[in-house]
């Protein structure tokens, strides 16, 4: 079987294609932004009033603070805007064999990632509106720590049905 276009060279012989989506690209709060948004705002607040402050006195030396007050509304607006961003720089595709994760941002260029499907694979089925299917992970190393991150089909509106493909690609996996 031919695969489809854009897909030569990256399939197998044996793989096709199952399903093909995108993330809901909407802005979502959640309760673990609380703490960065109340302290972004904390910071920004305080910028603020640094900046009325050195204002009264004249002159630029006030401008200094606009970093200070960037940074703050960064901090506070930033993580559920730019996790909605890169969602919709995200495409999802599950062949019989693998799951793929592909991006396409400014500055970073495009990506495709491939996680086998096995038997072995662990599935976990989050069946929100949207749902989210995570199927591996990855550690990420700073200085002091290592962090775990969660990779999968993300805030799909299809999940039930995604899930019951990956289920039998691992069936016939063994």
């Amino acid at each position: 079987m031919t695969p489809p276009d854009g897909w030569q060279g990256i399939l197998d012989k044996d793989e096709t294609i199952l399903w093909q989506g995108r993330p809901d690209a909407k802005v979502v709060w959640k309760i673990s932004h609380l703490f960065t948004f109340l302290f972004g705002l904390g910071f920004a607040g305080f910028a603020l009033v640094w900046m009325t402050m050195a204002a009264r006195s004249g002159g630029v030396f006030w401008m200094f603070g606009l970093i200070h007050f960037s940074v703050g509304l960064s901090l506070a607006f930033g993580t559920p805007f730019f996790s909605a961003w890169k969602r919709r720089h995200t495409w999802y595709t599950l062949t019989n064999h693998r799951a793929f994760v592909a991006t396409d941002r400014p500055f970073v260029g495009r990506r495709l990632k491939s996680y086998p499907i096995t038997a072995e694979t662990p599935l976990t089925y989050d069946a929100g509106d949207p749902a989210t299917i995570h199927f591996a992970h990855e550690f990420r190393r700073s200085r002091n720590r290592s962090t775990r991150r969660d990779i999968g089909f993300e805030r799909i509106a299809d999940g039930a049905e995604v899930y019951r493909l990956m289920r039998n690609a691992q069936r016939q996996r063994t």
